[in-house]
């Protein structure tokens, strides 16, 4: 090839490549500002995780905006960022961890076309079979699994009820003393149908429920908490943050103890907040949720190739 025609493929194979480098670095710095922007969160929330409610340290926020909902979850885990980001990047692993979540009947997991896709089977808070559930099936997508930064998010475009746009996701930075700083957000939209039904469901079944977000205080000081669909999308989003807790807090245990004494964890932490998030005693969550431990495996393996 003469000199001539090198320089010139030189000088193609440069141009093709300037946008992919130029994509890849955008793609890093909104890694970074994200990265950012957590420990920057942490910072202005960090006396508010010293002291709260909670007697942990956890903060919530959440909104509710034109027939749209969020709630995010700061808080701190006692585990080193590396044994948080190693644990928390797998699919198998969200699916143990969505399995303790009262409404979450069984969890799948498998690879279609190039995507992960997590399937929730969700119900209410008895034992129901199978085909009694609805399935909600998110695309899992690992944005970021830095030394410094974690970032998973699943994505799901239709949910129950006339919902739609359900969103999990999980951001973790490391902070000093072997912990780490963790942002848990839940979100989902719903059209007028839906509105109609969930709102509908508060204001008779579920009008006494409530969240976590202090809204007044009543004529003897005690709090008033949030509650409608603001106040179900916390109970939610909190039930999800503590069965990542209970998940972490068992992986060390030998592997035929750790389901049992997960539900147990679960089960215990969840009982700190009674009022929000008590629904069954503990001996009939535990039973119910071995029969859906046995269901989700046996779903699981018709999915094996």
């Amino acid at each position: 090839m003469s000199t001539a025609r090198r320089i010139f493929f030189i000088i193609i194979i440069i141009s093709l490549s300037i946008p992919f480098r130029q994509s890849t670095l955008h793609a890093a710095d909104h890694v970074r500002a994200q990265e950012k922007a957590l420990h920057k969160k942490y910072h202005e929330i960090e006396k508010r995780l010293s002291k709260n409610q909670f007697g942990i340290p956890l903060h919530i926020e959440s909104y509710e905006e034109s027939n749209a909902l969020r709630v995010d979850i700061y808080g701190i885990f006692g585990y080193p960022y590396d044994y948080m980001r190693s644990t928390l990047q797998s699919p198998e692993n969200w699916c143990d961890i969505a399995l303790l979540h009262l409404n979450v009947k069984a969890c799948t997991h498998h690879t279609l076309n190039g995507d992960t896709l997590l399937t929730f089977y969700s119900g209410r808070k008895f034992y129901q079979r199978l085909e009694e559930t609805y399935q909600l099936s998110y695309r899992y997508h690992l944005f970021a699994a830095h030394p410094e930064y974690l970032n998973i998010a699943l994505a799901a475009d239709e949910g129950p009820l006339h919902t739609k746009d359900h969103r999990l996701r999980l951001e973790a930075v490391p902070l000093e003393k072997e912990s780490t700083f963790v942002h848990f957000s839940y979100a989902y939209s719903y059209n007028f149908l839906g509105e109609i039904t969930i709102k509908g469901y508060f204001a008779t079944i579920g009008r006494d429920k409530v969240g976590f977000s202090i809204i007044d205080t009543d004529s003897q000081g005690n709090p008033v908490y949030i509650g409608g669909v603001r106040g179900a999308i916390e109970r939610n989003a909190v039930r999800y943050y503590l069965a990542i807790q209970a998940y972490l807090d068992t992986v060390h245990l030998p592997e035929e103890q750790r389901f049992e004494r997960r539900l147990s964890r679960w089960y215990d932490l969840t009982d700190r907040y009674r009022l929000q998030l008590f629904e069954v005693e503990k001996e009939e969550y535990i039973k119910n949720k071995k029969r859906e431990y046995q269901n989700q495996i046996m779903l699981q393996k018709k999915l094996l190739p």
